[in-house]
């Protein structure tokens, strides 16, 4: 059983006529103006024969239609004159569907679901990230849910009702992770300096404001001093949350580009269930924000897959795709693999001003299958012989297939042994897609003995594979 891409899981968005085109002139004014001009009559019609047409697909879609419309009533001389069916339907002719997946489905990681009520023996209910691209490339992180077991059984969720985007929710920002930012940008000088110091270690969006008013009058006068606010604005910026209804069914929930940085694509999301010192466990993630030049990484944290906290990682350790964290500290570390040279498997830690350290090489392209280059398949598995990592390389012809490391579980920098051949290689049937020649998967569970890995092929779907982990650590060789 596997997951195709659904081209009818769709959410709506914002169209504004005229933006979408190789020169941009938009016709909003016009438009606007042609509806108003509209009998009453028709406008009820046509906003009837709309609403019946779309509802049934989305959740409150005249609140969308309303919202819409507020976002481009400046546009509209005799705004304040419309009846509430014209804004109606201003809003409808503003608005599009965007279908997440019809691209592609791929790269999919796998943990414990959060609610794991109602099983029978053996089974285990599991949640399923997944990397759903659309028109235009555009990445966003989707879901589903699956039980596992008993055996090898697994039952796949039916992915139905309307999809929900997350909606903004009030955030806790981080001063150590405002200061990473700043001194990443090279923007570390008196005025930063002296309103980090001014600020708590967590903080909201008011007291962030009233700290850079409270800038002394003499820093003021230096030359740098607005753009240094401007820079402080931007990168506090880069932490959000988001949230979803609570009767809302996890399937539904779509986690949907929000800042600048992710515009074109939230890529390749790598979940774990992390445990800290204290036995409290939470949903975390890593990936890759776009925006359409340059990549950098981000985390997800949750307590439930409802409420998810976003924040950008800082520091040599992480600049580059493929971060996967691991699901518990090590001797008080806290530890993510890496690759950020682009083609060489790394450890990360840590540091106390939350930037994560150059990395500790683990594995370079070494086999043929691999020579392009090496990486992880999602965050390692804690096993009695070591961490149990899957991993990815890529080699002739850009064919990526998918093997595995196993690193002390004291000492995660050294090698125990490595799978002398690949795991797992696209076939006849998985080799043809959106992107040929590829398996590849963010995140495994060990579950009842087994390793469970979803895995994307070649893009045109998800796939599930199993292995006994006894079997698997078996083939293994020493590294040497």
């Amino acid at each position: 059983m596997g997951l195709s891409p659904d081209p009818q899981r769709v959410i709506v968005k914002l169209f504004v006529p005229g933006e979408d085109a190789a020169v941009v002139r938009s016709r909003a004014h016009a438009l606007i103006d042609r509806i108003a001009d509209l009998p009453a009559d028709a406008v009820d019609q046509l906003l009837e024969e709309t609403i019946e047409r779309f509802e049934h697909r989305h959740q409150d879609l005249r609140g969308t239609f309303l919202h819409h419309f507020d976002l481009v009533r400046h546009r509209a001389e005799r705004a304040e004159h419309l009846s509430r069916a014209q804004r109606l339907l201003v809003g409808a002719y503003f608005t599009h569907e965007y279908a997440v997946e019809a691209a592609a489905l791929c790269n999919p990681s796998v943990v414990a679901h959060p609610d794991q009520s109602g099983l029978a023996a053996g089974q285990l209910r599991a949640a399923i990230s997944l990397r759903q691209i659309g028109e235009g490339h555009l990445s966003s992180i989707g879901f589903a849910t699956a039980v596992l077991g008993p055996g090898t059984r697994l039952e796949v969720a039916e992915r139905s009702g309307p999809l929900i985007t997350g909606l903004r929710a009030p955030a806790w920002y981080r001063r150590d992770l405002l200061a990473a930012g700043m001194a990443d940008d090279g923007w570390d000088n008196e005025v930063s300096g002296t309103l980090l110091e001014a600020l708590p270690a967590q903080f909201d969006e008011a007291t962030f404001e009233q700290v850079l008013g409270s800038l002394p009058a003499d820093l003021h006068t230096r030359e740098n001093s607005q753009r240094t606010l401007e820079q402080l604005r931007r990168t506090n910026a880069a932490s959000y949350a988001a949230e979803f209804p609570e009767d809302s069914a996890l399937h539904q929930r779509v986690l949907w580009p929000a800042t600048p940085m992710e515009s074109n694509g939230m890529e390749d999301a790598r979940f774990v269930r992390f445990v800290d010192d204290n036995g409290v466990a939470s949903y975390r993630a890593t990936y890759t924000a776009y925006d359409g030049h340059s990549i950098a990484a981000r985390t997800l944290s949750s307590p439930d897959l409802r409420h998810f906290e976003i924040d950008p990682m800082r520091g040599p350790g992480v600049r580059n795709k493929g971060i996967a964290l691991f699901p518990r500290t090590v001797g008080g570390r806290r530890l993510a693999l890496c690759r950020t040279d682009g083609e060489t498997t790394g450890l990360t830690e840590l540091d106390d001003r939350a930037r994560w350290q150059p990395p500790t090489p683990l594995h370079g392209p070494a086999r043929s299958w691999e020579l392009i280059q090496t990486g992880n398949c999602g965050s390692p598995l804690e096993t009695d012989a070591g961490w149990l990592v899957i991993t990815h390389g890529v080699g002739p012809m850009r064919r990526y297939v998918i093997s595995a490391l196993l690193l002390d579980l004291e000492r995660p920098e050294r090698v125990i042994a490595e799978l002398p051949d690949a795991l797992l290689a696209p076939d006849e049937s998985e080799r043809e897609g959106y992107v040929p020649n590829v398996v590849y998967s963010c995140g495994s569970l060990i579950h009842d003995g087994l390793l469970w890995m979803p895995y994307g092929a070649s893009d045109a779907r998800v796939g599930f594979a199993t292995t006994p982990v006894e079997a698997l650590l078996a083939a293994m060789v020493p590294a040497g």
